[in-house]
C-alpha cells in the first residue's frame, strides 16, 4: 500500500530499497515559485542508520505497519530493559539504546508504547509526563529576589531539571519527558 510523501508522519514505517525505515522527521519545504518538496529523515530499523532525503510531495512510498503494544517497564537488567505485556504477562528484554537520553525519565511501572517489527522492538515512546522524586536540590534562599528564579534539582532517576525555589528534597514533581521541564508538584 502506497502513501504519499506529504502524508508521512513521525513514527510511520516505509519500505525503501528493500529495507524497512522509520520516519524520524518530516518537513515540507516551499521556496518561492519553485516546486515544494518534503525533507524527510529516515532511520533504518535494522542497522540504525539515519539518512535525510528529499521527496516530491506526490511521490509514493510503500507503507509498512508496526505492531504497537502498550507494555509496562519493570526494571533494568544491565544493557537491557525488562518490560511486560499487561495482558499476557509475557516479559521481553529490550536494548537500552532504543530509549536513548530519555532513560533518565524511565520510572518503574511506567506504561510504554513499543513498536515491534517481526518480533523485534524498534521504537519506544514514553508517556508525555512522569512523576519523579527530587533527591538533591539546594535549600530555598530567604529574601532573594521578587522574581521567580529556578534552581537545579536532581531526581531519583538521575534526571537534572530546573525547579522553582519552593521545591524541596523528597517532593514529587511532574516532569515533561519531551522537554525535561518541570510542570508542577505531583
Amino acid at each position: 500500500m502506497g502513501v504519499r510523501a506529504i502524508n508521512l508522519r513521525k513514527g510511520m514505517g516505509v519500505r525503501r530499497d528493500n529495507q524497512l525505515w522509520m520516519v524520524v522527521s518530516s518537513e515540507k519545504v516551499a521556496k518561492g515559485n519553485w516546486r515544494s518538496y518534503m525533507q524527510i529523515e529516515l532511520k533504518n530499523v535494522n542497522t540504525g542508520q539515519i539518512i535525510k532525503d528529499r521527496f516530491r510531495v506526490d511521490e509514493e512510498l510503500e507503507e509498512t505497519f508496526f505492531d504497537r503494544k502498550k507494555m509496562e517497564f519493570l526494571y533494568r537488567n544491565g544493557a537491557d530493559l525488562v518490560v511486560m505485556d499487561p495482558v499476557s504477562y509475557e516479559q521481553v528484554e529490550i536494548p537500552v539504546e532504543l530509549v536513548g537520553d530519555k532513560i533518565v525519565f524511565l520510572v518503574e511501572n511506567t506504561e510504554l508504547d513499543i513498536a515491534f517489527v517481526e518480533g523485534k522492538a524498534v521504537t519506544i515512546d514514553l508517556p508525555n509526563t512522569v512523576v519523579l522524586t527530587v533527591t538533591d536540590t539546594p535549600p530555598q534562599v530567604r529574601s532573594a529576589t521578587a522574581t521567580s528564579q529556578l534552581k537545579e534539582a536532581v531526581c531519583d532517576t538521575g534526571a537534572k531539571i530546573k525547579v522553582p525555589p519552593f521545591v524541596e528534597n523528597g517532593q514529587k514533581v511532574n516532569v515533561d519527558t519531551r522537554t525535561g521541564e518541570y510542570l508542577g508538584r505531583a
